[in-house]
């Protein structure tokens, strides 16, 4: 795994933002993050991206987001050339069918429930892991 791990989070609650960096440490995953607050802030990010180069390894997006939701986000990103090969992990509150359809039909890798208890939110890094070594193989 790369030293570098640079990965989006669009995160609308801080204390979710502090569990998931917790998740990350945990699992030892070497990363860099990149947080928005609101789906407009991460649609800004992902259109400035194609004047850019530094393309994340990861996106972890909530659905539930001022200003934008996450679906939004999500067909914005899946719009973006240099972004169709990056991961996006939905990480959010929300156990609907119809959300993890439609956030599958727009093109998430995976969906994620946020879990109720400390141990199982750190357990959450297992899978983001598994993630991003499937998208480096």
């Amino acid at each position: 795994m790369d030293p570098n791990v640079l990965i989006v989070l669009v995160e609308d609650n801080p204390a979710d933002v502090f569990l998931i960096k917790e998740a990350l440490r945990t699992h030892h995953i070497p990363f860099q993050l990149r947080w928005f607050s609101d789906g407009e802030g991460a649609v800004s990010y992902v259109d400035e991206l194609q004047r850019k180069s530094a393309i994340p390894d990861l996106i972890l997006l909530d659905l539930n987001l001022p200003r934008l939701d996450g679906k939004e986000v999500l067909s914005r990103i899946r719009g973006n050339p240099q972004l169709v090969n990056v991961p996006v992990a939905i990480l959010t509150s929300s156990d609907s069918p119809h959300d993890r359809r439609e956030t599958t039909k727009l093109g998430a890798n995976c969906y994620i429930r946020k879990p109720p208890t400390l141990d199982a939110f750190l357990r959450v890094g297992s899978t983001i892991k598994e993630l991003l070594a499937s998208s480096a193989a």
